[in-house]
């Protein structure tokens, strides 16, 4: 593995670790204003926004690997397309299947997408 690989994956886990952070964060919060559904149901928006992170970042360095740029951005289209797909469908089994409370889902979601966010704009461009 390349020095850009390697410094690619150590960015990586600072940034899911700053997620579940804030993740869990407001999952502490919504349970000391509105309890344990309320807490449950941020918990699981934050997860959906982490979980979506790391398919991200699989896909990156999946492209990272290929010889073609054609390739490379075809691999990152296509896990654009699926991410956005399994957040829809993540979120869509939270509230309608397990009927988890929306305001913290969603909530939880935004503040894990916002860390990402944040994460990203300070990270060093190389």
């Amino acid at each position: 593995m390349n020095s850009a690989g390697n410094e690619l994956r150590v960015r990586t886990r600072r940034v899911i670790g700053l997620q579940l952070g804030i993740g869990l964060a407001v999952a502490v919060v919504f349970l000391a204003v509105e309890g344990r559904v309320a807490a449950w149901s941020a918990a699981y928006g934050g997860a959906v926004g982490v979980v979506m992170s790391l398919l991200l970042s699989r896909g990156v360095m999946l492209a990272e690997r290929l010889r073609s740029a054609q390739a490379s951005q075809a691999v990152l289209y296509a896990g654009a397309a699926l991410r956005f797909v399994l957040v829809l469908a993540l979120l869509t089994v939270g509230l309608a299947v397990l009927k988890l409370a929306p305001l913290p889902v969603v909530a939880g979601f935004i503040a894990v997408q916002l860390a990402f966010m944040l994460a990203a704009s300070r990270s060093p461009q190389g």
